[in-house]
Order: C-alpha cells, then sequence, then structure tokens
C-alpha cells in the first residue's frame, strides 16, 4: 500500500514537475536553424473550435465568447491556422496586440504542432476598421507540401480557386464581425510583415 501511494505521489510531483517546466511555444525562436520560418499550430485544418495559445497559462484553450465554448459556425479551417513565435504586433504601431498570425495550407496537424514554414502570400483583412494581416504558407519541408507553388506568382495562377475561397472564407466565418479584404501582397510582403513585428531580446 505505501509503494502504490508513493507511485500515485511520484507521478503527480512528474506531472506537476512537467507543467511547470514547460515551454512557452511564444517564445520560440521565429526561425531554424536552417533559416526557414516556423509556425506554432493552433487550429488543425478542417476542424472549427477557435483554440488559441494562452502564453501566461503556456497551454491551449478553446476561445470563450459569451461564458461558452467559440465554434465557428461555418466551414472548418481551410488550414492550419497558428502564429509565428517570438513576434508581435503592436498595438502602439498598428499592430493587433497578438503574434502575426499564419494559415499553413497543408494536411491537418494537430494543435501545438511547430512547423517550419515558407511565407507565399499575405491576405491584407480590414477587421472593424483596423488592418489584420493573415500571412499565408507553405510546409518546407517537400513532403508535407499538398498544392504545388513556390511564391505568390505560382500560388495566384496555378490556384486561383484557393485565393477565391480564402478570400470568402476570412470574409463570411464570423457573423459576429465585418471583415473586408484590402488586397494581397507576395512572399516578400509576408517576410516583411513577420520581420516588422519580430520581438527584440
Amino acid at each position: 500500500m505505501k509503494i502504490f501511494r508513493f507511485g500515485i505521489f511520484l507521478g503527480l510531483f512528474l506531472i506537476f514537475s512537467a507543467c511547470k517546466t514547460s515551454k512557452d511555444l511564444g517564445k520560440l525562436p521565429t526561425k531554424t536553424n536552417n533559416g526557414n520560418y516556423q509556425a506554432v499550430i493552433e487550429i488543425p485544418a478542417g476542424t472549427n473550435k477557435k483554440i488559441e495559445y494562452h502564453k501566461t497559462q503556456k497551454k491551449f484553450l478553446v476561445d470563450q465568447r459569451d461564458g461558452k465554448d467559440r465554434i465557428i459556425n461555418f466551414l472548418p479551417y481551410p488550414g492550419n491556422y497558428g502564429f509565428i513565435p517570438s513576434t508581435f504586433s503592436d498595438p502602439r504601431k498598428g499592430g493587433d496586440g497578438d503574434a502575426v498570425d499564419v494559415l499553413v495550407l497543408g494536411e491537418s496537424q494537430k494543435t501545438g504542432s511547430i512547423v517550419e514554414i515558407i511565407p507565399i502570400a499575405v491576405l491584407k483583412l480590414i477587421d472593424e476598421n483596423e488592418l489584420d494581416y493573415k500571412v499565408i504558407a507553405i510546409p518546407a519541408q517537400i513532403k508535407d507540401q499538398i498544392i504545388n507553388v513556390e511564391n505568390y506568382k505560382t500560388f495566384s495562377s496555378n490556384y486561383p480557386e484557393a485565393i477565391k475561397i480564402l478570400e470568402s472564407w476570412f470574409t463570411y466565418y464570423d457573423k459576429s464581425q465585418v471583415l473586408e479584404i484590402k488586397g494581397w501582397g507576395d512572399e516578400s510582403d509576408a517576410i516583411l510583415e513577420i520581420e516588422k513585428w519580430i520581438s527584440k531580446p
């Protein structure tokens, strides 16, 4: 019996220790050692729960609206939605107070996945009279890519229908907000958007 109780105590201690020493995913490097940007996935492609990473609690939680889990009452996310770590869109400089948003076009990734990415475009939205940019990216690993693109030019020429889908989805997915499309930027604009908001050490 004492051994059993000790085992339970040890297990709880290890779980508690793991929670206390877990990484802050928001502070991961923006780039990997080989120079690729990386994204932390919050919402897997093909799902509807609005999951967000809470940096103070260091865990993923479903966003709340009116005391209830926020479920997107529309088509599911068309890509893996998340953020670029170690970025902060400073409200004092026109940002929205969060990390840079990214939509990774590829097969569904689990919440908490860290994916090396190649930015190919940026969708420029206006959300309640404020700019709200979404970096569009593909996985850097060729084996994980599902569309044949290298940059915005090949994306827009090979998949114009996908561009229309993304515009429509972001415009209408949340009925409580009025979002407008301001336009698109290419891969250079996407990279500038990331670099603009990299947090200084």
